[in-house]
């Protein structure tokens, strides 16, 4: 009994171990997305477009545009063109986790820290 329940364990660690999440992340590199996040209590969205090099977001009737140097498919540095203040100026590092259909999971943090943030976007236009 000990050894059937011994290799169904082991079966399903194998199994799990084997699951990818979806990432083309080459579908998300350039488009419309929108990206909504909770602050101070409150759901804001942001509406953002990018192409390889470029990303303009669109947050609260303001405009703020950002060069993008891509590391790999999946992971570029965003920098902001106009910095508004010190805390603007520093870069952000960001990483596609997965994909599915129009949206994608992402991993954010400023570059240097250790302390990462998630977020789903949502592609709407090409």
């Amino acid at each position: 009994m000990m050894w059937k329940w011994s290799s169904f364990c082991l079966l399903v660690l194998l199994l799990g171990a084997c699951y990818q999440p979806e990432r083309n992340c080459k579908a998300f590199k350039t488009g419309t997305f929108t990206f909504t996040a909770v602050i101070d209590g409150e759901e804001k969205t942001t509406t953002f477009v990018r192409d390889e090099a470029m990303e303009v977001d669109y947050f609260e009737g303001k405009k703020d545009t950002s060069s993008i140097r891509w590391l790999n498919d999946c992971e570029y540095i965003v920098k902001k063109i106009n910095p508004k203040s010190r805390a603007e100026e520093k870069s952000i590092h960001m990483k596609i986790l997965s994909t599915d259909g129009n949206s994608y999971t992402f991993e954010y943090s400023i570059v240097g820290s250790s302390q990462k943030s998630r977020g789903t976007a949502i592609k709407i236009k090409p």
